[in-house]
């Protein structure tokens, strides 16, 4: 991607959504998703771990269709929302967010990657009925500046290790329960200005595309 002022400006906004102090009426979360997440049953039972052996997964598997999940991370708790759907469609999960934060927020500052659907027609329409909401999008291969990319990866550690579920109602239930037990005790990453400064000045100072390095 381009290293260029344009570049520049915009890591520079993002990182000051990231590590300013907001005002009371204000909220910033990390938007994205994990697409075509697949149950994958297996023909044999997984064994457990035991002393000596580790755990035995079956090669073999059913397929019985995949769930996209949607999640936003608020970069100041830690709380995630969540919903999944079988068609790869963002606008329920923004619908969840609008009723469920307080209408004393007056400004939801969105950040989420730059595929045509965000930046499309019904997008815009959809922020031209809800004006409290404002999309920001990092530059191109820098998905690293999503927060939501973090938590997961924890997901993905915690949850989804081994993909082995009954069907697709077990899968979905595993995820929100994964949802409801981080939110428990959900945190917060911790982003300041010197990481920015150090990745972009990696950046300027080599020719590896470096704005793909996780912060």
């Amino acid at each position: 991607m381009p290293r260029d002022d344009d570049c520049r400006k915009t890591v520079e906004a993002i990182c000051d959504l990231y590590t300013r102090e907001l005002r009371p009426d204000e909220m910033v979360l990390c938007l994205d998703e994990m697409t075509s997440l697949q149950p994958r049953p297996r023909k044999a039972p997984t064994k457990p771990a035991c002393p000596d052996r580790p755990i035995q997964v079956e090669h073999e598997y059913s397929r019985c269709g995949a769930l996209n999940l949607f999640a936003a991370f608020d970069t100041r708790t830690g709380h995630v929302w969540g919903t999944t759907a079988r068609r790869k469609r963002q606008v329920e999960l923004l619908e969840k967010i609008d009723r469920e934060v307080p209408k004393e927020i007056a400004t939801i500052h969105i950040v989420l990657d730059n595929v045509s659907t965000h930046r499309g027609k019904q997008a815009r329409q959809w922020l031209a009925d809800h004006p409290r909401f404002r999309f920001t999008f990092p530059p191109v291969h820098c998905s690293w500046m999503n927060q939501v990319e973090q938590w997961f990866s924890i997901l993905r550690r915690k949850r989804l290790r081994i993909v082995d579920f009954d069907n697709l109602d077990h899968l979905r239930f595993q995820l929100h329960q994964f949802i409801t037990e981080w939110n428990q005790v959900a945190h917060p990453f911790h982003w300041t200005t010197q990481s920015f400064a150090k990745v972009m000045a990696r950046c300027e100072n080599t020719n590896e595309p470096c704005l793909r390095t996780a912060a």
